[in-house]
C-alpha cells in the first residue's frame, strides 16, 4: 500500500463560474457582476466566485501529493458536466474514490488512472474528480519514481523526452487593452482571447469585433520588438453565429473578412458559432474549414464548445472539422486523457492546443504544463485567472523549470560516459 490516507481541502479557483446563457441573453455588466437572473440550473447568480476542491495523497514515506478538483468557467453549457458543487464532489471522493486509491501501485500511472476512475453504476465519475485525482496521482508516481511528471508521461506513452518549449498563449479577460500591452511587452506567443462572450462586445454585424482585431494588430507593431510577431487568437463564443447566421459559408466570409485586418499574422478564430450539438458542430465546422483551406486563408479554426471529452475530440480530429482543438483539461477529464487528446490530434494531422479555464489553480496549471510539453503540443493557456502576469509567470516558469531539470539531467548522462 502506497497511499495511506486521502486528504480533503476546500479552495478558491482563480476566477468566476459564469452562466453563460444568462450572458449570452443579454444580461448586463454592471461593474464585474452581471445584473439579472440566472438561466443555467445551479447557478444562484449569474458570476460566482469559482471553488476547487484539493486532494491530498498521503504516501507511505509521510511525502503528500495534491491535485485540484474544479469544472471551468462556463459549467453547465455547450455539454459540459454541471456547475462545480463542493460537498456533492466531497462526498463522492470520500465514498468511491477513496477505498480505490488504497489499492493501487501509485507507481504506475495509467494503471492507477483506470482502476480509480471506473464507472460506478454504469456512470462516469464527474469529470472534475478525475481531473483533480490524476494530477495527484501523476505526482504520486513522479515522487515515487523520482523523475518529473513528463518523464511519467513520456515513460507510459513512449514519447521521447521533450526538448522544446511549447508556445503560451494568455488571455485578456474583460480588461482588454491594458492586457493586450501587458502581453506584447512579454512578447507572449499567442494573444489575446479577448473573451468576445457578448453582443456589446462583438457589436453589430461584428464590427465592434472586427475593430478590435484591427487594433491588437496594429498595437502589436507599434510597441512589440522588432521581430515579435504573435498568432493572433481571439474567442467569440459563438458570436458570429450569433449575429451572421448559421450558414457556414456566410461565416466562412466573415471570417475572411477578419483576417484581412491583420493580413500578416495567423488568425486562430475559437468558436465561431454554436450549432447546438457535437454531431451538427461537427458537420458545420468540416465546412467552414474546408472554405478557409480552399481560399488560402491565414485564419485558423479552434473548436471548444461541443468538443469536450476524448471522444469528442477524436470525432473531430477525425473528420477534420477543426484547425486546432482546445483539449479544455477540466472538461477532457483525467490528464491521462489530456495526453492522449494530444497524441490523436497528431495522429490526425490537427492542432493540439492544451487549454483549460481561468478557475483553476496553481497545482492544476503546472501539471498541464508536462503534459503539454511530455507531448509537444502546438500550444497551451497561460492559466489560472484572467490577469495576464500571474498565469504567464505559472506556465512559463514552471516549462522553463521542467526543461532546465531535463537537459541537466541529459548533461549528467554525457559526464558519465
Amino acid at each position: 500500500m502506497q497511499i495511506k490516507d486521502v486528504l480533503l481541502a476546500p479552495g478558491n479557483g482563480a476566477f468566476f463560474y459564469d452562466d453563460q446563457e444568462a450572458i449570452r441573453s443579454g444580461a448586463i455588466q454592471d461593474g464585474f457582476i452581471y445584473v439579472g437572473a440566472p438561466t443555467t440550473p445551479g447557478f444562484k447568480s449569474i458570476r460566482i466566485p469559482a471553488s476547487s476542491l484539493s486532494v491530498g495523497l498521503v504516501l507511505t514515506d509521510d511525502t503528500v501529493v495534491w491535485g485540484d478538483m474544479m469544472n471551468v468557467q462556463y459549467s453547465g453549457a455547450g455539454g459540459r458536466d454541471p456547475l462545480f458543487d463542493t460537498d456533492q464532489i466531497s462526498d463522492l471522493t470520500w465514498r468511491v474514490v477513496a477505498p480505490r486509491l488504497f489499492d493501487v501501485d501509485a507507481s504506475r500511472y495509467l494503471n492507477s488512472c483506470a482502476k480509480v476512475f471506473e464507472p460506478v453504476e454504469h456512470q462516469r465519475l464527474p469529470l472534475a474528480v478525475e481531473y483533480g485525482v490524476s494530477q495527484a496521482l501523476l505526482r504520486a508516481a513522479a515522487h515515487l519514481q523520482h523523475k518529473t511528471m513528463a518523464e511519467i508521461i513520456c515513460s507510459d506513452f513512449d514519447l521521447p523526452l521533450p526538448t522544446c518549449r511549447v508556445p503560451i498563449y494568455c488571455q485578456s479577460g474583460d480588461a482588454r487593452e491594458i492586457n493586450v500591452d501587458k502581453m506584447i511587452l512579454k512578447a507572449v506567443d499567442v494573444l489575446p482571447h479577448g473573451l468576445i462572450n457578448s453582443r456589446q462586445k462583438f457589436g453589430t454585424d461584428g464590427q465592434t469585433f472586427l475593430e478590435f482585431v484591427k487594433w491588437v494588430a496594429t498595437r502589436t507593431r507599434q510597441i512589440g520588438h522588432p521581430g515579435y510577431h504573435p498568432v493572433l487568437h481571439f474567442d467569440v463564443y459563438g458570436w458570429i453565429g450569433q449575429e451572421i447566421g448559421l450558414e457556414p459559408q456566410s461565416i466562412a466570409d466573415f471570417i475572411c473578412k477578419v483576417a484581412g485586418t491583420a493580413p500578416d499574422f495567423t488568425l486562430n478564430i475559437e468558436s465561431p458559432a454554436d450549432f447546438g450539438s457535437t454531431q451538427a458542430q461537427i458537420e458545420n465546422y468540416a465546412q467552414i474549414v474546408s472554405i478557409l483551406d480552399n481560399r488560402g486563408s491565414n485564419a485558423r479554426i479552434v473548436v471548444d464548445e461541443r468538443c469536450n471529452t476524448l471522444e469528442d475530440i477524436r470525432l473531430f480530429a477525425e473528420a477534420k472539422a477543426t484547425h486546432l482543438v482546445q483539449i479544455k483539461t477540466p472538461d477532457v477529464g483525467s490528464i491521462a486523457d489530456t495526453a492522449r487528446a494530444v497524441l490523436l490530434c497528431k495522429e490526425n494531422k490537427v492542432g493540439a492546443y492544451v487549454g483549460g479555464s481561468c478557475t483553476e489553480t496553481d497545482l492544476s496549471a503546472q501539471v498541464s504544463v508536462h503534459v503539454a510539453v511530455a507531448t509537444q503540443a502546438d500550444m497551451m493557456l497561460a492559466k489560472p485567472g484572467m490577469g495576464v502576469d500571474e498565469a504567464f509567470s505559472i506556465v512559463g516558469n514552471e516549462q522553463n523549470r521542467l526543461l532546465a531539470t531535463l537537459n541537466g539531467r541529459g548533461t549528467q548522462t554525457e559526464n558519465v560516459e
